[in-house]
């Protein structure tokens, strides 16, 4: 059996995808939920081949979800904003479904189904290169110690690369990330951040102080009482985004 998990606020949505997936006998649904804080306790604990994934839902949104989940099952979306219907969808995702679903493109989704689950493809890309919503851009979601917290860009102090992660240094400390440093310096407003080296995003708002270090080289301190290096194409920026 090939075991699928459907997660959307909607009840009646959820409704017309079981009542399509009576046509698939082959297809288990092993969990139903409501929001991506259910949605990724039910992926853990049943590791499903695949999901039905709303992308606006209350609490956190299905990309944030995803960004949580260790181990990513296939996706396929369903949501009534067309405007999430990008590129990144047709490469990484089993499809996209606009809401209302009809039968037959629900069936079309499926038909495409069995070649992702064989090349086992993951969202990561996914993940990379999707447009992220007004809500995304504002906050982002981190699983620490087994609890999700909701960080606001507003706390970020500033964002360090950390092997395959990220650094979050924020007002209530320090958070991992499995991102890039290029997803947030394309993501996050450049009024505020400014990546000032190829390590190193930081909140302007946090700077202090910006010293010669030695001929061609900057370091800035930051009001957490912090000096990061600030290369050469990141002091241009920051000159720029500081207004000298």
């Amino acid at each position: 059996m090939i075991k699928t998990i459907l997660i959307d606020d909607e009840a009646l949505a959820r409704d017309v995808v079981k009542h399509y997936l009576k046509a698939y006998p082959n297809i288990e649904i092993v969990a139903e939920c409501s929001d991506g804080f259910e949605g990724l306790k039910a992926i853990t604990q049943h590791q499903p081949d695949f999901i039905f994934l709303d992308i606006q839902m209350p609490k956190i949104s299905g990309f944030e979800m995803l960004e949580l989940v260790e181990k990513h099952p296939a996706v396929i979306f369903t949501t009534a904003f067309d405007e999430y219907a990008i590129k990144a969808f047709e490469v990484n995702a089993v499809d996209y479904l606009l809401k209302p679903i009809e039968k037959s493109r629900f069936d079309q989704a499926m038909e495409k189904l069995p070649a992702k689950l064989a090349k086992s493809e993951t969202t990561n890309e996914l993940l990379e290169n999707t447009s992220l919503s007004p809500a995304q851009n504002s906050r982002i979601v981190v699983k620490t110690a087994g609890v999700i917290k909701i960080i606001p860009v507003t706390a970020l102090n500033y964002i360090e690369a950390d092997d395959d992660y990220v650094k979050l240094n924020t007002t209530e400390g320090n958070f991992h990330k499995n991102k890039t440093m290029n997803f947030f310096e394309q993501t996050l407003d450049p009024v505020q951040f400014i990546r000032i080296h190829r390590s190193y995003i930081i909140n302007l708002a946090q700077v202090t102080k910006i010293e010669l270090k030695e001929k061609d080289s900057y370091v800035v301190l930051l009001k957490s009482d912090i000096w990061l290096p600030v290369s050469k194409t990141g002091y241009v920026k920051l000159k720029a985004a500081l207004g000298l």
